[in-house]
């Protein structure tokens, strides 16, 4: 019997909100346990899809709706650049942030945990991040976003 992805993909939406999901097995079980055949693969594909994100639960982590945890990590993360950058320039594909005295490390960890695909990593020195970005193109883009937080 076919399943409906959309129909198997509430499912996993709702069950992620009432169950701490920590492993893809165990949603796989849980959706077995319901009579909806899922393989590792499938399940790996809807978490993406769904943009489920792994976020701290006890000492362990656990699945949940980026909905619920974007717009609050978000928020944290942009008070924090807003209280510690100063100025943001480009350079090529690089985006320089320059923070108070000893910002930098926070601001980079915020920057990081926007999780923004534009952006392949960052790094931190005193008052300095380094924001290195996937492409020249979009390096003016992050730094706007960034200069949109202050």
């Amino acid at each position: 019997m076919r399943h409906d992805k959309r129909a198997r993909q509430a499912l996993i939406q709702a069950m992620v909100q009432t169950y701490a999901i920590e492993t893809q097995e165990e949603l796989a079980e849980l959706l077995a346990e319901r009579g909806i055949p899922a393989t590792q693969a499938t399940v790996s594909r809807d978490i993406k899809e769904l943009g489920l994100l792994k976020v701290p639960y006890q000492d362990r982590h656990r699945y949940a709706l980026p909905s619920q945890q974007v717009s609050a990590a978000h928020e944290k993360f942009r008070r924090i650049l807003s209280e510690v950058m100063v100025d943001v320039v480009v350079s090529e594909n690089l985006v320089v942030v320059k923070t108070l005295p000893a910002g930098a490390n926070v601001a980079s960890e915020a920057i990081d945990g926007m999780h923004w695909e534009d952006v392949a990593g960052t790094l931190a020195g005193d008052n300095t991040v380094l924001v290195v970005a996937r492409s020249r193109q979009e390096a003016p883009l992050i730094a706007d976003r960034l200069r949109s937080l202050r």
